[in-house]
């Protein structure tokens, strides 16, 4: 293998994706990755080692440009969530990608989808099927990686397990928990990944990837409620709980939400067990320490998330995922209209101070006051399929573009200068929550802004209808900054 050898990553601003570009950077390679936009991996690490080329997936002349001179291209991207259709939407990205790969003679298509043996798949694991059957309708050779739950700090299922396990000590589940399932560690998964990429020559076949231990969905949460130290949980297993009403409670209880937690559940229904036709180990042979158990995976995900060390989390992927996240407010002809609340103050709390307040909100460390509002709006969003407080925040103190905090998602970052928030709850129009920080005369002025654009006549009687909380939620967040700063700077980074 030439060590220069040229790979393209799609996803990169998501779980997986986010992770096997460094460990692709790791191995030498030359890495180039494609993005809607540059903005949302502009906090990562790594992103000055790469080459970063912007466009949608859908649109063939994008994909066609950045596959140029690439040798292995990593197909990691998905539409869960996008809506009932999100097949149809998975179906026809993955053959523009087909055909933009052999009109620019990429090599090898190396695609990540899910353990699907059972005749009767969930509409989740018959879409990511098809979706290789469309890599593989071009001449492009095509490995895909086929893997059941991914075990890792910051993953869905794992969030998912987590949290379930944790809140609630006897549970009523659906049969599906024992169903067998064949996890394995996101560190086995990027193994996988980025061996295909050093293979010597072109390879194309369907590989089932899982760790060393197959065990139903209720086994693992026995394993995850040992390793947190908890007793033992009570699974009370009933008939009447479908998919959907299982994700309805999911959707309550975790902080994944229900319109991604149905796929999940419906994945779940299947048993996910590597075939042992098509495992990889004639192609790639297992770690030298060999996979890692569920035990040891669970552990490590612990560790890394009681340490905020995670890397990526489950919500970093920045496609809206759901129909009130892509047209908000009212269209461009219509002439957009923003309502605002502004406010501001002078303090002679150092700069780096009040910056340190701004971008540890939220979280564990709450909205600064009103918190029973924001966690009773947070409530109502989730009651309404919406996305909630519960992601919280991937690190209690810094922030990066594009990832998730709590209902909001970074959308701009400037250090010591300028925080932007933009709302993904359920909301009649678009929203975003602002700060801005200058220097005056040896003094800080703090700019908060709440900004709303709405969606018709709905939206402005929604703006208007809130007011009176907008006028004690508001001033209490810019007083307690400015209270929190002043403390930061008497006594030290808490």
């Amino acid at each position: 293998m030439t060590m220069a050898r040229r790979v393209l990553v799609t996803g990169a601003s998501g779980y997986v994706g986010g992770r096997l570009v460094p460990a692709l950077l790791n191995e030498e390679f030359d890495v180039r990755i494609l993005v809607r936009d540059k903005g949302k991996v502009l906090g990562r690490t790594w992103v000055n080692a790469v080459d970063i080329a912007t466009g949608s997936a859908s649109d063939y002349q994008s994909v066609r440009s950045a596959l140029e001179g690439v040798h292995t291209a990593f197909y990691l991207l998905h539409s869960i969530g996008v809506g009932a259709h999100f097949d149809e939407i998975e179906a026809e990205m993955a053959r523009t990608f087909a055909q933009a790969a052999e009109a620019a003679d990429v090599k090898q298509i190396v695609y990540l989808g899910g353990i699907a043996n059972d005749k009767r798949k969930s509409q989740h694991l018959a879409s990511r099927a098809r979706t290789g059957e469309e890599l593989r309708s071009g001449k492009v050779p095509v490995i895909e990686l086929r893997a059941g739950i991914i075990i890792g700090s910051g993953s869905a299922s794992f969030e998912m397990l987590r949290h379930l396990t944790h809140r609630l000590p006897i549970m009523t589940t659906p049969k599906w928990v024992s169903n067998r399932t064949h996890p394995i560690a996101i560190r086995d998964v990027l193994w996988y990944l980025t061996h295909t990429a050093q293979l010597a020559k072109p390879t194309s076949g369907v590989f089932d990837i899982g760790g060393p231990e197959i065990l139903s969905y209720a086994d693992m949460m026995q394993k995850f409620a040992k390793c947190s130290g908890l007793r033992r949980r009570w699974i009370i297993k009933v008939p009447v709980l479908t998919p959907k009403l299982s994700s309805l409670w999911i959707g309550l209880v975790t902080p994944v939400p229900t319109h991604l937690a149905r796929p999940l559940i419906g994945s779940l229904i299947n048993e996910t067990v590597a075939d042992p036709e098509k495992r990889i180990d004639a192609l790639i042979p297992k770690p030298e320490e060999g996979l890692i158990d569920v035990e040891t995976a669970i552990n490590l995900a612990l560790t890394r998330t009681s340490a905020n060390q995670v890397e990526t989390r489950w919500s970093d992927a920045t496609a809206p995922t759901a129909p009130w996240q892509k047209a908000q407010g009212d269209p461009d002809w219509a002439g957009e209209q923003i309502l605002m609340d502004h406010r501001e103050v002078l303090t002679d709390a150092p700069l780096k101070n009040v910056w340190q307040s701004i971008e540890r909100i939220g979280g564990e460390t709450g909205w600064y006051g009103a918190d029973f509002l924001w966690w009773a709006r947070g409530l109502l969003d989730r009651l309404f399929g919406g996305v909630g407080l519960r992601r919280g925040r991937r690190d209690p103190k810094t922030l990066r573009v594009g990832e998730s905090l709590d209902f909001w998602r970074v959308e701009a970052l400037e250090h010591e200068r300028l925080l932007r928030l933009y709302a993904e709850m359920i909301l009649p129009g678009k929203a975003w929550l602002e700060f801005r920080l200058s220097e005056e005369e040896g003094k800080v002025r703090l700019v908060q802004e709440a900004r709303f654009s709405p969606r018709g006549l709905g939206g402005q009687l929604y703006w208007y209808a809130i007011l009176p909380l907008h006028a004690f939620v508001f001033p209490t967040m810019l007083r307690n900054i400015v209270r929190s700063s002043k403390r930061k700077a008497l006594h030290g980074d808490a």
